[in-house]
């Protein structure tokens, strides 16, 4: 029983119309014709009947049509399965930050998958670290693929991409003394205790080097290695903190307020190694990346 005779069938059942049932399906109205009388001969009974410029389906019609939709409907699932099986998705690792895992590694990532929908890609993200040297330490050691993250020394086998960038800002509790600024000088929040970055953060050695540049360093009363945790402290009263303006502070209960010196941001890159074993998906989507950073969008994180 020929499957294409069968799928003319099912859509000749459904509009009861040779010459819409032919547009439909891209053929002549004497090939759906054609059809549909071998397919009848074959079953030897009548599956139409003439109803003026139509046709009607017969008792048995109806009856086997209803049968054919649900074998063609499970015969077309079953070809998708085995499509999908057999289809060899490239693993693409992927780490980073959590401040870009929140939305823009998501969003770039989607985007990937919709104007490049012949990509045979599977993302892998990883969330198990949100330190930059961890991050970077796992993709010279081949856990990763490639990472997104801050810029460090002491990593010249890895190339850095820029792909976003962030202003720094204040933050206090709703009720400090500061709250009330609309802008403010790095130096006036050295008379505050303030949530600082660790070491092992890669956003330390440029605080260090700001706040010198405005004639000290802060009172630490906690350092804490993320900007997400940072916030978290401030929001809890534990303090004021320098940190870069991310989206989750609009949904926090802290006071963001800018930075009118030194003006400065905090950019963050795209980490991939410079020798990497060549792979056609991950390579198309570092050169996607490269493209939609081009144009580096403040405070897009």
């Amino acid at each position: 029983m020929n499957l294409d005779h069968l799928r003319y069938f099912a859509a000749l059942s459904r509009t009861e119309n040779y010459t819409q049932t032919a547009k439909l399906l891209h053929i002549t109205q004497p090939s759906l014709t054609k059809a549909i009388h071998s397919l009848e001969s074959e079953l030897n009974i009548d599956l139409f009947q003439k109803s003026g410029r139509s046709v009607q389906l017969t008792p048995a019609g109806k009856v086997f049509a209803s049968d054919i939709e649900s074998v063609l409907l499970q015969l077309d699932k079953s070809v998708t399965n085995v499509k999908r099986f057999n289809q060899q998705k490239a693993p693409i690792r992927i780490a980073a930050l959590r401040t870009l895992s929140i939305k823009w590694l998501p969003d770039i990532a989607q985007r990937f998958l919709q104007l490049s929908p012949h990509a045979a890609v599977q993302f892998q993200f990883n969330t198990d670290t949100g330190l930059s040297p961890d991050i970077l330490n796992g993709l010279r050691n081949d856990k990763y693929d490639v990472t997104f993250c801050s810029k460090m020394d002491h990593f010249s086998d890895i190339e850095f991409f820029p792909v976003a960038e962030q202003t720094m800002v204040c933050i206090t509790p709703m009720t400090h003394p500061l709250a009330n600024r609309s802008s403010i000088n790095l130096a006036e929040t050295l008379a505050y205790p303030q949530i600082t970055f660790s070491q092992r953060s890669g956003l330390h050695p440029i605080m260090q080097k700001l706040f010198n540049d405005c004639g000290g360093q802060p009172i630490s009363a906690y350092a804490v290695e993320e900007d997400q945790a940072i916030a978290g402290l401030v929001a809890s009263g534990f303090g004021i903190a320098v940190v870069p303006n991310m989206s989750i502070l609009q949904n926090m209960p802290v006071k963001i307020i800018p930075l009118s010196f030194p003006t400065w941001q905090r950019i963050l890159y795209m980490g991939t190694l410079k020798h990497h074993t060549s792979q056609p998906a991950l390579e198309e989507f570092i050169s996607f990346v490269r493209d939609q950073s081009k144009t580096l969008s403040i405070n897009n994180i």
